[in-house]
């Protein structure tokens, strides 16, 4: 694990310090059939803007990131994938669901 990791403490003359990391496992990703992924629109806090929503991934970042990838190429737009959700920047709720459908995920 990095130094760079280590909380609280920046630097110190101690030799017997000890550091403390932040050892948060990641959540390992599961297959896409026992995925349960909620498929929403939303416009709140976006300033009027509507974005499609999806929630309810569990599994790595680079997993999110990767699916994040995937749909908004596919749909064409913009977007983010950050804190467990994936922001599809319009209105794509019924191309979403399908793309995830057709990926083998479980979706609402």
């Amino acid at each position: 694990m990095s130094k760079n990791k280590a909380i609280g403490v920046v630097y110190s003359t101690n030799p017997d310090y000890q550091y403390q990391y932040d050892d948060e496992p990641e959540a390992e990703t599961l297959p896409p059939a026992k995925q349960r992924l909620r498929v929403s629109l939303d416009r709140h806090h976006r300033g009027g803007k509507t974005v499609t929503l999806v929630t309810g991934f569990v599994g790595t970042d680079d997993d999110l990131q990767a699916l994040g990838k995937t749909l908004k190429s596919r749909c064409g737009v913009g977007g983010a994938a950050k804190d467990g959700e994936i922001i599809i920047q319009g209105e794509h709720l019924d191309k979403v669901r399908q793309l995830l459908a057709a990926d083998g995920y479980n979706v609402r």
